[in-house]
């Protein structure tokens, strides 16, 4: 039931941009909307900012950005970070090599660009550009956001974001002679392009929304292909759309020796069936996993042998063979098992390599198509690797290297030998050896022990006044493990503390680490985050009056529920992109995804209450002082549209009671953070890093701060 009662009209208030200076403030008119759950009515004031195709919507935007960049224009220490940021960023950075074809490719970007350029040379001679993504838009806006080669190398697909949106065209390229092929496809999205063969290829998308494409519910998610030469309307359906069940993420992709096309179908973002077909005989489509209790994927095959990942009664992973003439999971046998650690596998040279997270570190090992380890790869230092995968022929393979403080070194690794070297490493202007990291475990709430680890300058004094970024996220069974950011670095080098807490529902810890933190269990990731700030309080890392709370997505719902949860407990509040309206997040794009972590309002009182205690924009309340909050999201952001920020932006503005700044950061032509060019990424943490010492007192940015 939905009421609608006059509007009222815009209201004034003043708050303080500064310490000697107020500045009239606007307030966002009220359309009340009443909705009601469960017998309870619940009142929506801000419901028409979710129409992001309305003028007055586009206008409260206009009007937010120009007095959150007023605001920021008066911050002297926004200016001195962005030419840091400008200075640090700018340092060459190269990808691994990758082979396809006669030709051997590589990314590099000379420092600022705003998107890597697509090298490629033949037989290392005569290097050239292949693919300029900066070419696409004069302001770097439209964006490289996936690539794939044919099996021979002979034809290249490429997809390209437009403002930051999930929506993709797929575009098709001849490599030989870089002609674009006209078999550009459309309104794509949540895809990968995979190929058969050179024939044509296959790709995911959903029924273009009839309202808007950047808000409107994306929900039956359809496997096509696209034979080469032949019009998209005449694109056959593999799968999706005729079954009983509504899948919301279909994916496709062929085995390396272009057997098999491999399906996987989720309704949730946990939990998939698998199917696998044929193409060699054209069979029809023969089930693997036909329920959405486990995640399973296939990583290989040898033959009608198939190597599958699975969290099936294994809840850290384990690689599991079976025959594709009898692959259901009765005849599953163990290959690699699991053991007490969450299981990242890659295949590369004719070998398996298996990452493991031992407390968000990487250890490595490497196996045979026996199941036989090799060996342990003894990685250069405590932090992050990644890599280890490539074609089955290749002698030599490359990982990743980092940690928070070191940036990242690529290695080449011979598969044989197991020896590696130097590959690449980065010429950058900063000294890693001035900075240490130490990983702690704190007491949760409940008692649970919950990693951290926290990177700053060495000789810190814990005096409790240095200023902290404390980053979560919490959820999805996503594991935030140690990897160098510049913006970080920049932020550590002026004096500045970063603390990682590993909190429940991400992945850290298996399965049951993540369904620890979901659906009724999503305090737990909150109380995990707020005992992290305790922490750092109580052992004078910092104090509440230097400690920012920062996340983005899933990470900004954590910062927008311990922000009103615990409004005292920090001073500064960046929540980015965040999910803040949890009564309706599922109504937009492909929102009702997310219910396996979330649930929703409408699956039964209990849940719909839970929901209510927590969501950010339900829970802002009149006469609390509220940290000073710098609220950043995306006009395209079509992933978590950009009604969540606006409307508990809305809230702050009408119910805090402090001095506190409240501000919305609105990018414009922008989306959920996926290829953001350079120049508006070192922008946007000019403003961030800006806003958050401004607030904690700090008038300049010399490299030992003084107050």
């Amino acid at each position: 039931m939905k009421k609608t009662v006059p509007l009222i009209l815009l209201v004034f208030i003043f708050i303080s941009c500064n310490s000697d200076k107020r500045k009239e403030y606007h307030i966002t008119k009220k359309v009340p909307i009443i909705e009601t759950y469960f017998n309870d009515e619940v009142i929506d004031n801000y419901r028409w900012l979710e129409d992001d195709m309305s003028k007055e919507t586009e206008e409260w935007v206009v009007k937010q950005n120009e007095y959150t960049f007023d605001y920021l224009s008066q911050i002297s220490l926004r200016d001195q970070f962005k030419k840091r940021l400008t200075n640090l960023w700018n340092y060459e950075k190269v990808s691994s090599p990758f082979k396809e074809g006669v030709y051997t490719y590589f990314y590099k970007n000379s420092g600022l660009q705003n998107q890597s350029i697509l090298y490629r040379s033949k037989n290392n001679e005569n290097t050239e550009i292949f693919l300029d993504p900066n070419t696409f838009s004069e302001d770097g806006t439209t964006s490289l956001a996936g690539t794939s080669f044919s099996n021979d190398g002979s034809l290249f697909a490429y997809s390209i974001s437009e403002g930051g949106s999930d929506w993709r065209k797929i575009i098709i390229k001849n490599v030989e002679t870089n002609k674009v092929l006209g078999d550009t496809i459309l309104d794509v999205k949540f895809s990968g392009v995979s190929w058969k063969a050179n024939e044509g290829f296959y790709y995911s998308s959903y029924d273009k929304p009839k309202g808007s494409e950047l808000s409107e519910k994306t929900d039956q998610h359809k496997l096509y292909y696209h034979k080469l030469g032949t019009p998209q309307s005449d694109d056959e359906l593999v799968y999706g759309g005729k079954e009983s069940e509504k899948n919301r993420y279909v994916s496709g992709y062929v085995t390396n020796d272009n057997r098999f096309l491999v399906i996987e179908a989720a309704k949730k973002t946990t939990g998939n069936k698998l199917l696998i077909k044929d193409l060699r005989t054209n069979s029809k489509l023969k089930t693997i996993v036909n329920n959405y209790d486990s995640n399973t994927s296939l990583l290989d095959n040898q033959g009608s042998k198939l190597f599958l990942m699975t969290d099936f009664n294994a809840p850290n992973k384990k690689i599991v063979s079976v025959d594709i003439n009898n692959p259901s999971q009765s005849n599953w046998e163990d290959f690699i098992p699991e053991n007490e650690f969450v299981l990242s596998p890659s295949i590369s040279g004719g070998y398996f390599f298996t990452n493991y997270m031992i407390d968000a570190i990487s250890k490595v090992f490497q196996y045979d198509y026996k199941g036989k380890l090799i060996r342990e790869i003894k990685l250069p230092g405590i932090g992050r690797a990644s890599g280890f995968s490539g074609k089955k022929d290749q002698k030599d393979l490359y990982f990743n290297f980092s940690n928070y403080y070191t940036p990242g070194t690529i290695y080449k690794y011979n598969v044989k030998s197991g020896d590696y070297k130097d590959y690449w490493k980065p010429t950058i202007d900063f000294d890693s050896s001035n900075y240490e990291s130490k990983q702690i475990f704190y007491s949760s709430k409940d008692g649970t022990k919950v990693p951290m680890i926290i990177t700053h300058k060495k000789g810190t004094e814990l005096n409790g006044k240095n200023p902290t970024i404390l980053y979560g996220y919490g959820g999805f069974n996503i594991s935030l493990a140690p990897s160098f950011s510049i913006t970080n670095a920049v932020w550590m080098e002026q004096g500045g503390i970063y603390a990682v807490p590993n909190i429940r529902g991400g992945g850290e810890y298996g399965r049951k680490w993540h369904n620890s933190g979901v659906q009724l269990n999503k305090q737990n990731v909150f109380d995990d985050f707020i005992a992290a700030a305790e922490y750092l309080i109580e052992n004078d890392y910092t104090s509440s009056e230097y400690l920012a709370i920062r996340g983005g997505s899933n990470g900004g719902l954590l910062v927008g529920a311990t922000m009103t949860q615990r409004p005292e407990l920090m001073k500064v509040a960046l929540p980015a992109v965040g999910v803040l309206d949890m009564l309706r997040y599922h109504k937009f794009t492909s929102g009702a995804g997310w219910a396996y972590d979330y649930g929703t309002s409408e699956d039964s009182k209990e849940m719909y209450e839970y929901l209510k205690s927590y969501s950010p924009v339900h829970n802002v309340k009149n006469n609390i002082v509220y940290p000073a909050t710098l609220i950043t999201t995306g006009d395209h952001d079509d992933r978590v549209v950009p009604a969540h920020s606006f409307k508990f932006a809305a809230e702050l503005h009408e119910k805090d009671s402090g001095v506190n700044p409240i501000l919305i950061r609105i990018e414009t032509n922008a989306g959920h953070g996926s290829g953001t060019p350079i120049t508006k990424t070192i922008d946007q943490y000019a403003d961030i890093f800006g806003f958050t010492l401004h607030n904690m007192g700090y008038k300049t940015l010399p490299k030992k701060m003084t107050k």
